[in-house]
């Protein structure tokens, strides 16, 4: 049966899919544009017309499986409730122990990101925009006096840090770390970074 014919940013974002899913089969340092020609049935040339270099689809697929999570995140940040609660919820949710996807994907590029500048330009550029949306919800709560924070800047940074680190940890040692004591670490570190005792995070949820 004849393929049907896609617009040109529908053929991309079908190009970018197949490309997730097989750098998170094979990894970023073994997936080939043939893989992803393959899976879909299409030439090389086909990838190779949307994405002119293998890393140019790398760091394109990044950014795409990036958003739907940077999304989410914000729509959990933009709730109309306290920051207090915001946070917790989306640290919760942002943690290894959470629903964000694609802890093993990352993993993957942050590797390949050593070698790859067009890789390590999108991972980073997507990395601030995560601590962005962090910093901005902590000065939030701030400055409404809900916690004493003095470096709203420097809390998301380690807070998110420590989440990326708790990730290697689960995904690529397993029986390394529980997930019961990650989320309590996280958990932990979220009430020292924003200044307040563990207990007020209970409260926050109720």
């Amino acid at each position: 049966m004849a393929r049907v014919r896609l617009s040109v940013a529908e053929r991309r974002e079908e190009l970018l899919r197949a490309a997730i899913e097989q750098i998170e089969a094979r990894g970023v340092s073994a997936v080939r544009i043939a893989d992803v020609a393959s899976a879909l049935g299409v030439s090389n040339a086909l990838v190779l017309y949307h994405f002119s270099t293998k890393e140019k689809l790398v760091a394109a697929a990044f950014a795409y499986a990036a958003e739907d999570d940077l999304a989410h995140l914000r729509k959990l940040l933009g709730r109309r409730t306290t920051a207090l609660r915001r946070l917790r919820t989306a640290v919760r949710w942002y943690a290894p122990t959470g629903q964000a996807k694609g802890w093993r994907l990352w993993i993957e590029g942050w590797a390949a990101a050593l070698r790859e500048p067009a890789l390590r330009e999108v991972t980073q550029a997507l990395d601030q925009r995560w601590k962005a949306a962090i910093t901005e919800v902590i000065a939030e709560g701030v400055a409404a006096g809900e916690f004493p924070c003095p470096d709203p800047e420097a809390a998301a940074l380690r807070l998110t840090a420590l989440l990326d680190g708790l990730a290697v940890q689960l995904t690529s040692y397993q029986g390394a770390l529980s997930r019961a004591r990650a989320q309590e670490w996280a958990d932990e570190a979220l009430a020292r970074e924003l200044g307040i005792e563990r207990e007020a995070l209970t409260a926050a949820a109720r």
